[in-house]
């Protein structure tokens, strides 16, 4: 074997042994992402679902007249689940 077939060689072990560790931190990161994305997903829902609530509440506590109407559809409505 000639130096230049050495170099060549050395070469492809060295890239060879690059790509495969390129690919092994790859499929480390996917493994872990998927986890990590679908519980942030699940707290962005949460934290959207919570905030549509508070602003409910907001609007309820607020809003005198309209807390008085919902005292009353709330009266009516059990009033017809009762007959």
């Amino acid at each position: 074997m000639d130096p230049f077939e050495m170099v060549v060689a050395i070469i492809i072990v060295v890239t060879i042994g690059k790509v495969l560790q390129a690919r092994f931190q790859a499929s480390e990161r996917r493994s872990e992402d998927p986890t990590e994305s679908i519980d942030a997903l699940r707290m962005r829902d949460e934290i959207r679902t919570l905030k549509e609530r508070i602003a409910v509440l907001e609007r309820v506590i607020t809003d005198n007249n309209r807390s008085i109407e919902l005292d009353r559809e709330i009266e009516r409505l059990r009033d017809n689940n009762r007959v």
